[in-house]
């Protein structure tokens, strides 16, 4: 079956920045919509960006448009998360999550398939 197995996480001072990898047991193209997660302690879980991997076109939310930035190395199966700027509000667990479904289309932020999540903390 499909994985996606999360890494890259750490500890970093506030300003700092870090890169999550997301790598895939498929191709990225596989996939209609990839995304990245994220869930402080004491929160819910939200959506911090998604891509469509076959356009490439990605969306952030809010609180880190122009901070993090999604991509994505095809060959290598792997999606990526370049967060810069870190503040101790991005303190959380990180997931990468896919589906076939257009990112659109899916209710809740509620994609199929998701990693073990990678633990990120800014202090």
């Amino acid at each position: 079956h499909v994985q996606l197995v999360e890494s890259g996480g750490g500890s970093v001072q506030a300003g700092g920045s870090l890169r999550l990898s997301c790598a895939a047991s498929v191709y990225l193209a596989s996939f209609d919509c990839m995304g990245w997660f994220r869930q402080g302690p004491g929160k819910e879980r939200e959506g911090v960006a998604n891509i469509n991997p076959g356009s490439g076109i990605a969306n952030y939310t809010d609180s880190v448009q122009g901070r993090f930035t999604v991509s994505q190395d095809k060959a290598k199966k792997t999606l990526y998360l370049e967060m810069n700027s870190l503040k101790p509000e991005d303190t959380a667990m990180y997931y990468c999550a896919a589906d076939l479904r257009a990112c659109s289309r899916i209710p809740k932020n509620r994609l199929s398939i998701w990693g073990q999540g990678t633990q990120v903390t800014v202090s």
